[in-house]
């Protein structure tokens, strides 16, 4: 392999496990607030209970998403060094943002939520809960910023010439609001609530299932489902959003989601296929005008197609972009199933009789995951040849003197130490459930303490 794929490779490699864990760190950060607020407003123990694992659960996850996302800022110098000199400015002021503005919020009050128990009252203990949640989503806001900026450039102007080329900020705000920052930072937060509700939810109905910490789980569902159910519904008309603005801005990347080649027809909906690239056919079942309607609502309006654009200026890998898409799309449709009859379920007090329904809950946390994996996967390989769509190529973006037999070897070193740590997290994550919510030695001492301090 070349230096380009690997490189492409082991940043895809880091930025994917990383991501495992920020989503559930503002989808938990969210329910502890949720927990919380229930506690203070009934003071009913359980709801403490329930608070407590929650945090004790963030704690593992903030901690290795920590460790995890040091390690693309240095890819950033060593393995695309052009590409950093090009957006230092723009990538520069976002990172310092979400340092400032979001990470010092949310490590700070992290403290407080951590050790915080039986030393503040409980009112100031809840603002630290708020603000570490704050803190989580207000780093993704900084991150996806960046991040769209690269998808749908705005506010800057271009200094310099070839090699030394570089991005300026000429309207700051332009660039944060730029055309597909606010619908892809809502697609990311719905994504990010439905991986810590679901995996809150998963906790629940194994508790149920096996008759353990039952008045805990009954309160985890009766926050987790009606979080899942909004967010799967919100994230379905988030997507259609996203689409309109990908249709505007990245039309061959809209091609590849659905593989659309003619450069101008009406273009289907794919629910599943297969895209062959060499004859520019796509075999699957899918709705005729299907896409075409969703743009335009009309089945006849045509769609542009990747014929339209030279090979060198269109994505790469169709048939993956079209997989990773679908991939998504269906397990969208899949929670907005599971979080609606589930919700119904529990409104109705027949849930914990539907066994079947639980185990489909319990299974049903890595849906999440796999969704937002295959959504960024098909966003970023959508992008591609453009590492700044429009503006700078893939290919022109590496480090001029890093060698393939170097990216080899830290791939290789990565790999070894993010399996270790995932295992760890597994191991630990594991420990803490089968503990359970249960009171440590001395908590009702704190607890009480607690409520005396409150009342």
């Amino acid at each position: 392999m070349d230096v380009e794929i690997l490189s492409r490779i082991q940043f895809a490699f880091t930025v994917a496990f990383h991501y495992i864990y920020p989503p559930l760190s503002i989808g938990l950060g969210f329910l502890i607030v949720l927990a919380e607020w229930r506690w203070l407003r009934t003071s009913e123990a359980v709801w403490r209970r329930l608070t407590r694992f929650l945090i004790r659960l963030f704690a593992l996850t903030f901690g290795l998403g920590v460790a995890t996302g040091i390690v693309m800022e240095f890819e950033f110098g060593t393995n695309w060094a052009v590409y950093s000199r090009y957006v230092g400015d723009v990538f520069g002021s976002a990172l310092a943002a979400e340092g400032i503005f979001a990470f010092a919020l949310e490590s700070g009050f992290l403290g407080v939520l951590l050790f915080g128990w039986g030393r503040v009252k409980p009112k100031w203990h809840f603002v630290s809960a708020v603000g570490v949640w704050l803190g989580s989503m207000f780093s993704a806001v900084w991150i996806v910023v960046a991040n769209s900026w690269q998808q749908t450039p705005a506010g800057y102007h271009v200094v310099g010439e070839g090699m030394d080329a570089r991005a300026e900020i000429v309207d700051f705000w332009a660039m944060v609001f730029n055309p597909s920052s606010v619908e892809r930072l809502a697609h990311v937060w719905l994504g990010s609530f439905l991986a810590g509700g679901f995996l809150l939810l998963s906790i629940a109905a194994w508790y149920l299932l096996r008759k353990q910490h039952v008045d805990v789980a009954r309160k985890a569902m009766a926050i987790g489902l009606p979080v899942v159910l909004v967010a799967s519904w919100a994230q379905l008309f988030s997507g259609h959003v996203a689409a309109e603005v990908v249709a505007e801005h990245q039309p061959a990347k809209l091609a590849a989601l659905e593989g659309h080649y003619a450069a101008e027809a009406p273009a289907d909906m794919y629910l599943f296929g297969w895209v062959d690239e060499e004859s520019k056919e796509v075999t699957g079942l899918g709705i005729p005008g299907g896409l075409s309607f969703l743009l335009d609502q009309d089945p006849s309006a045509p769609v542009t197609g990747l014929d339209a654009f030279a090979d060198e200026d269109r994505p790469r890998q169709v048939n993956a972009v079209f997989q990773f898409y679908h991939i998504m799309v269906a397990i969208g449709m899949l929670l907005i199933g599971l979080s609606t009859y589930g919700f119904y379920l529990f409104r109705r007090g027949k849930l914990e009789q539907s066994k079947w329904m639980l185990r489909a809950l319990t299974a049903a946390v890595l849906l999440p995951q796999i969704a937002n994996q295959a959504g960024w996967f098909a966003a970023e390989m959508g992008r591609q040849p453009w590492v700044v769509y429009g503006l700078l190529r893939t290919s022109d973006a590496l480090s001029e003197s890093v060698r393939a037999e170097q990216v080899w070897f830290s791939l290789i070193l990565f790999t070894g130490i993010y399996v270790v740590l995932f295992a760890l997290f597994i191991y630990l994550m594991r420990k803490k459930i089968l503990h359970g919510p249960e009171e440590e030695r001395g908590e009702g001492t704190r607890a009480s303490h607690l409520e005396s301090a409150w009342s």
